[in-house]
């Protein structure tokens, strides 16, 4: 049975105040993290509802929005006779509900009001964290032929990975009939459920919830009625398992959860792959992101191996190798990057602005000269001197200072952070 899809709204939920993610969400939300070199967080779930013909999208936030809403103001424009938008819900306070979000499930309750304005029989509920390409109109359809109340996408996954993860299991008919958070090993075996034969022979036979959700209107206004239940994950869904009909849509591609540096870092420097699991060049499954007026990059005597290169570069570095490169970075004469993402920058600076900077001895924005960074993020507009050593890896233990921030053994140079010539980390 087809869906037609003014039927269908999408809440995205920004998440929390993203401290697993910090320093990058110091200074924005987690859905404006920039990912790939020139795309926000955000502009995942976004275009995997536009790419499946979904238009009507609220994105859910309250920590650091202010650039997350200048993006989105900035990216998502439709035509005006269309009923197509994007909008930002910020947490307010209201005589109903004096208090922020105190969860994702609280978060979707507090703005139930917005989304009962418009017409819709089924609210697609999506995480504003994870990278992956799905078409969302398998999942609604399934969700409709089988009569659903509530649909969850699900992964499956191996033992080692299960542990991490809301184990689902179900029954011949797809149905989720029971749930356990995080379960140890020892209690796996019980919970195995049918998966493809593909599948199975990767060992893959648990299934562990995506965080995408799809809710019938009447039920979810059902649910939001009870001010006690905070967050999806943790109450709502392990609740409805046994008292709600419940199916499992089993998705078998590339899925990352980025909740954390180690995980965001993972999954950019995967891009860089000959094949990477996650697909930027596919025609069908457009990534979208705000349009810029931004010349092609520049090189000079460079050596550029497995990276991506956003647009706007000018780079004169020696080497670059299995590295994402962002939007209007500046990289200087002799310098080596690898395996790093560098964010790039925010604004070009002017000769006169450079020339002014060299005489009262301050550093340029972008990378000096003779420097060597190895697994390393760089956020935006950082001046980063000459002959600076950055050495990432294991063998680095979790530090923190005004500049910078050692997680997993990724260092982590801080939003505009001044790095001063002949510095090292390593």
């Amino acid at each position: 049975m087809k869906v037609k899809k003014k039927n269908v709204v999408s809440i995205i939920l920004g998440g929390g105040q993203g401290s697993r993610l910090s320093p990058l969400t110091a200074t924005r939300s987690k859905p404006a993290v920039p990912i790939a070199g020139k795309y926000r967080l955000v502009d995942i779930p976004i275009s995997n509802c536009l790419n499946s013909d979904i238009k009507r999208m609220f994105v859910l936030t309250q920590f650091n929005s202010a650039s997350l809403n200048a993006h989105i103001k900035n990216t998502y424009t439709f035509n005006a006779f269309s009923q197509a938008f994007v909008d930002i819900l910020a947490a307010e306070q209201t005589p109903d509900n004096p208090t922020w979000f105190q969860g994702t499930a609280d978060a979707v309750r507090q703005c139930m009001p917005h989304f009962l304005n418009h017409e819709f029989d089924y609210a697609l509920i999506l995480s504003g964290d994870q990278l992956y390409q799905m078409d969302f109109n398998d999942m609604i359809e399934a969700h409709v032929n089988a009569n659903a109340e509530i649909t969850i996408a699900t992964l499956p996954v191996n033992a080692k990975d299960a542990s991490d993860f809301g184990i689902l299991k179900t029954n011949d008919k797809n149905e989720i009939i029971s749930f356990i958070e995080k379960p140890v090993r020892d209690l796996l075996p019980d919970w195995e459920s049918e998966v493809s034969e593909q599948m199975e022979s990767e060992g893959k036979k648990y299934l562990a919830s995506m965080g995408i959700y799809i809710f019938n209107r009447a039920l979810l206004e059902e649910l939001m009625s009870d001010p006690e239940t905070k967050d999806f994950g943790k109450e709502i869904i392990p609740q409805a398992v046994g008292n709600r009909k419940i199916l499992s849509y089993q998705y078998e591609g590339y899925w990352t959860d980025i909740g954390n540096i180690d995980s965001f870092f993972e999954a950019n420097i995967g891009l860089t792959d000959d094949i990477p699991q996650f697909n930027l060049f596919d025609n069908d499954n457009k990534i979208y992101t705000r349009p810029r007026l931004l010349p092609p990059s520049k090189f000079h005597n460079s050596l550029i191996e497995e990276s991506l290169i956003s647009e706007g570069c000018i780079i004169s570095a020696k080497e670059i190798k299995k590295s994402v490169i962002g939007i209007r970075a500046r990289i200087g004469n002799d310098t080596i990057i690898h395996t790093s993402y560098v964010m790039g920058n925010d604004m070009y600076q002017s000769l006169e602005e450079m020339d002014r900077d060299k005489e009262n001895g301050k550093i340029l924005i972008g990378i000096g000269e003779r420097c060597f960074i190895k697994c390393a993020l760089v956020d935006k507009d950082c001046r980063i001197g000459n002959d600076v050593y950055i050495n990432g890896g294991p063998h680095l233990e979790d530090f923190a200072n005004a500049l910078y921030v050692i997680k997993d053994g990724i260092v982590v140079i801080k939003k505009g952070a001044v790095i001063p010539d002949n510095y090292r980390i390593e």
